[in-house]
């Protein structure tokens, strides 16, 4: 286990459902989180990938789908992914100005790999996302390289550090640090336990509007630092994995409930914040091209629709939870131009106060 507290350890509970072991997107089996990071006077910045598989995802595809809240925002893969239902790719997060750095070596990291098993790849829809960290990062240097992102794959594990680190290292939250944060969600039905598990990127809001479990503490912390509202510019990514079996269609409808868990945090999605949520489950390996006629008719487990409801309030518990994740465990940073974001941890003595009251 990771030693870094997180929201529930200063008994912040958020939600009815029960997190899983780790209460991390890893939760849902075979899935796993890596970072790379940059930190230097005036590099705050890296690359976080999510592998969704133990084995090659591009030869066992998993059915996925996506949303877009607001899309001021640079992704690469998720006009095909939701035109085909499919993720084919392994999922990796970075700055704004490094998703075409990131995105070439991930091509080549994915040909490779591939490769080596006896396939060759003539055509191949990688994920990309990204958050602009331009207030604490020199972001025009692009400094995030391909080295990165294998090493970001080569680090990836179960239990994986959160905040400012890989992707997360220069992005802010409601005018605090933000970062990578994660949380899961387990539940019963029809006799099995099934895992929603989510995990962010944050870099969005103002501080003033900053909520934890229904409570406006964004207001009392700048009564401390005092900070004028700045333009709602930045944006989030959230990846929700789940190992139940639901289409892609039903996937694209899960994604819009992490929209609720992001407002509970006091997000109104300003004009230049980009909000795009990524969804995959594991519960479906899609077959690949059939060569034969007689081969190509295949069954997929699916949920029945009137089921749904369990796994949309999951799904809105652990975004939010996530987003607290991100920003509890994200310490202080001073970035480029000595510009600096405090931490929501240097503020314990409030939320102790207003959970404790």
């Amino acid at each position: 286990m990771t030693d870094q507290l997180r929201i529930r350890d200063y008994g912040i509970k958020i939600g009815e459902f029960k997190p899983g072991e780790l209460n991390k997107i890893s939760d849902v089996e075979g899935v796993t989180v890596g970072h790379a990071t940059l930190d230097t006077d005036i590099y705050k910045t890296g690359v976080t990938v999510i592998n969704p598989s133990e084995n090659n995802i591009f030869l066992h595809k998993y059915v996925a789908a996506s949303h877009v809240l607001n899309g001021f925002g640079k992704t690469t893969g998720l006009i095909q992914l939701n035109e085909l239902g499919q993720l084919e790719s392994l999922i990796a997060l970075t700055n704004t100005l490094n998703v075409g750095k990131v995105q070439d070596a991930l091509v080549e990291y994915m040909l490779e790999k591939t490769r080596k098993e006896g396939v060759e790849i003539t055509s191949l829809n990688t994920v990309v996302a990204e958050c602009n960290d331009s207030y604490l990062n020199k972001i025009a240097d692009r400094p995030v390289s391909r080295k990165d992102l294998l090493n970001a794959i080569d680090n990836a594990s179960k239990d994986f550090q959160e905040g400012d680190i890989g992707g997360g290292k220069g992005m802010s939250c409601h005018q605090l640090k933000g970062g990578i944060g994660s949380a899961s969600r387990v539940f019963d039905l029809a006799g099995h336990q099934y895992t929603v598990g989510v995990l962010v990127q944050s870099n969005y809001g103002q501080l003033k509007d900053l909520s934890i479990n229904g409570k406006k503490i964004g207001i009392q912390i700048n009564q401390d630092l005092q900070l004028n509202n700045e333009e709602d510019k930045g944006s989030i990514i959230i990846i929700v994995a789940t190992d139940l079996p639901v289409s892609s269609r039903q996937l694209q409808r899960i994604c819009k409930r992490a929209g609720i868990g992001l407002a509970r945090t006091g997000s109104y999605m300003g004009h230049g914040s980009g909000e795009v949520i990524i969804a995959f489950s594991t519960a479906n390996l899609l077959p690949g091209p059939s060569k034969n006629d007689d081969n190509c008719v295949f069954a997929l487990k699916v949920l029945q629709e009137d089921k749904i409801d369990l796994v949309f309030r999951a799904t809105a518990e652990a975004t939010e939870e996530a987003i607290l994740n991100s920003m509890i465990t994200a310490r202080e940073v001073i970035g480029y131009k000595e510009r600096k974001r405090n931490s929501l941890k240097s503020y314990l003595h409030l939320l102790r106060k207003e959970f404790d009251d």
